[in-house]
């Protein structure tokens, strides 16, 4: 049986990001999914002094490990002024100085969302231009807008939206 690993680019306890990679997890059949929490690899902000003065934390070689042996990655980025978010831009960043292709090619579902109509379309794109470069086989993406409006009680209720994310969860699972 495949093994996958999601996770929201967000260390809010209360991550819609979070909501989604839950949801969009529960779509894959016939998989051993683990859902992490970036609350669980607490780590320094990168920076070249610390890395010199007191190596790599093993947080980062933890969450690393857990991108090298799954089958595939499903993640949702928040959105922070355009961007990742600091939580995950920092993981990320430590991640790099272990292996510059962290993602290892695992096929991986893209996705964000926000409380605005745009849905974290800009980190989307943001992630789309930099992960493939870095390991990343990102075999579709998915964006959420205005996830109060069209996500309740664990699922996306807008049934035109969660016929889109089922389409996009089915590729995903073709590509494991």
């Amino acid at each position: 049986m495949k093994n996958i690993i999601a996770f929201a680019g967000s260390n809010s306890k209360t991550s819609i990001n979070k909501l989604l990679v839950e949801y969009a997890s529960s779509l894959v059949s016939h998989v051993n999914t683990k859902i992490l929490d970036l609350n669980d690899f607490e780590l320094p902000l990168y920076g070249v002094d610390y890395q010199n003065t007191h190596g790599i934390p093993d947080n980062a070689h933890k969450f690393l490990e857990h991108l090298t042996t799954s089958d595939g990655i499903i993640l949702s980025l928040a959105e922070h002024n355009g961007a990742y978010s600091s939580v995950f831009k920092n993981l990320f960043d430590w991640m790099s100085i272990i292996n510059g292709k962290l993602w290892s090619n695992k096929p991986m579902l893209l996705m964000a969302t926000s409380p605005g109509a745009r849905g974290g379309a800009t980190v989307l794109e943001v992630a789309k231009g930099r992960f493939p470069h870095m390991g990343g086989n990102i075999i579709t993406d998915f964006s959420c807008p205005s996830f109060q409006d069209n996500f309740s009680e664990g699922r996306i209720t807008d049934p035109e939206l969660d016929n889109v994310l089922k389409a996009k969860v089915k590729l995903f699972q073709e590509a494991l």
